[in-house]
Formats: structure tokens, C-alpha cells, sequence
């Protein structure tokens, strides 16, 4: 059976905390304590914070290039500014609209900058992402112990011809993010040909439930009873390589 577990009463977290320290605290608390099998999803907002990944707006001088981008977006040019820094191509920019490459390689809205739920003192600030998620994720693990479970680092994306976001895998660690099926057979003995599995999203999509999107003020949760078998494999393996992009 698949449980999905909310680690509650986490502090806010601040720029230094040990971040490990406390979801550790967290998951002692756990039916049976924490396991190796589990998956500890936490979102992309607390890694952010305590890595201290804040940027005063007030410091930001935006470009003529930005300024231009920010007039065809509607957006605060300043911030169209940390967009562009934190990405290497614009995917789609139109009036209240800005897709970009981040430096990840995810594609995604404003660069992965997030303005909300930033906690007391992050009015006039922005909050950037991790520039690679997957070596956060295997830091937070690492600093988790010798037994430790499975880290993934979500945020939330839009999907394309889907209405609404949902939790997707941005970093994981210790398991492995994309299960490829191709090879194997169906139940008719017919092989299959393209089957891959994003597991990483399916469970950050899982901890979603329990995570929310708003004020619910649960940013980690821990994901029990799923299995695998493989070698681990990180999330910058679920994005698709760009000579393979269908919407260019």
C-alpha cells in the first residue's frame, strides 16, 4: 500500500537553517520512524531558503533587453532581469507570459522565480532556484546520514494542453527518476518500444496531495510503499533533450 505522509510543524525556514537537521526531527515522528524505501519530497521553496537564494528586487538594474522584454510581457523589469540571468533561451513571451530555459534545463514559467509565500521579510525579494537541483537533492540526502531515504526536490509546472500545475520532479537522489521500460514486454508479450516511466513525478505529483499549492504551510512530505530496482538516476533525466522537443 502507497502512503503518503505530511511532515507538519516545520519552522519557516531561513536562509542557513539546517534544513536536514529539521526534516530529520520531522520524519522521527513518522509511524515506524523513517525508512530506506521511503521518499522524502520536499518542495524547491524551502531548498531555496535555506541556500539563501534570495534576491533584493531594490539591487536589480534591468538592461535595455530586459526593459524591451518586460514592456512585451507586462511583467516588473527588474525581474524579467533575473529571469534572463537564471536562463539560456526564451521559449515564449507574450503579454502575461514568460517561458524560458533555466539554466537546468527545465522549461518553465519566469525562470523559476517565485515571489509568493516567501515568509516575513520577503516583501520587495524573489526567490531563485536552485542552479542544479539534482546536486541539492544529493547535498540534502548526504547530510540526511548513512540511511537515508530517497530525496526528491519538486516544484510546480504547468503542463502543455493541460489546465492547472502539478508537482514535478526538479532534483532527486537515490533512486532512480526515469525507469525505462523499453525492451520488456506487455502482458500480451508484445515488447514494448517507448515506454518510460517518470517515476520521480509521479511521486511528487503523489506528495502534491498532501503538500497543496497555497497556505496549507506543509512543504515536505514523505512518500511510503512504492519499490524499484535499478541504479539511481537523477531528474535532469526527465527532461527531454531539445533535439527532441516537439513545441520548438
Amino acid at each position: 500500500m502507497i502512503e503518503i505522509l505530511p511532515l507538519r510543524g516545520l519552522p519557516e525556514i531561513r536562509p542557513g537553517d539546517d534544513l536536514a537537521t529539521l526534516l530529520a526531527a520531522a520524519m522521527a515522528g513518522l509511524p515506524g520512524g523513517p525508512r530506506v524505501m521511503d521518499i522524502l519530497v520536499v518542495t524547491q521553496k524551502i531548498v531555496s531558503k535555506a541556500e539563501n537564494l534570495f534576491v533584493d528586487l531594490e539591487t536589480v538594474e534591468p538592461d535595455r533587453e530586459a526593459t524591451a522584454l518586460a514592456e512585451k510581457t507586462r511583467k516588473d523589469p527588474r525581474v524579467v532581469a533575473l529571469v534572463l540571468r537564471e536562463s539560456t533561451a526564451i521559449v515564449r513571451a507574450v503579454p502575461g507570459v514568460l517561458i524560458t530555459r533555466h539554466v537546468s534545463g527545465c522549461v518553465m514559467a519566469n525562470g523559476g522565480i517565485d515571489q509568493s509565500n516567501l515568509g516575513p521579510g520577503g516583501d520587495g525579494h524573489v526567490l531563485l532556484l536552485p542552479r542544479d537541483p539534482d546536486a541539492a537533492a544529493d547535498r540534502l540526502r548526504a547530510a540526511l546520514g548513512p540511511d537515508a531515504p530517497a530525496v526528491i526536490i519538486s516544484d510546480s509546472f504547468g503542463r502543455p494542453w493541460r489546465v492547472g500545475v502539478t508537482n514535478v520532479a526538479i532534483g532527486a537522489a537515490g533512486f532512480p527518476a526515469l525507469v525505462d521500460h523499453r525492451g520488456s514486454h506487455d502482458r500480451g508479450g508484445r515488447p514494448l518500444a517507448v515506454t518510460q516511466v517518470a517515476l520521480g513525478d509521479l511521486a511528487a505529483a503523489a506528495a502534491g496531495l498532501v503538500m497543496g499549492e497555497g497556505d496549507e504551510g506543509v512543504p515536505a512530505a514523505v512518500v511510503r510503499g512504492l519499490t524499484w530496482s535499478g541504479a539511481a538516476r537523477p531528474a535532469a533525466d526527465l527532461i527531454r533533450p531539445e533535439a527532441e522537443d516537439l513545441f520548438r
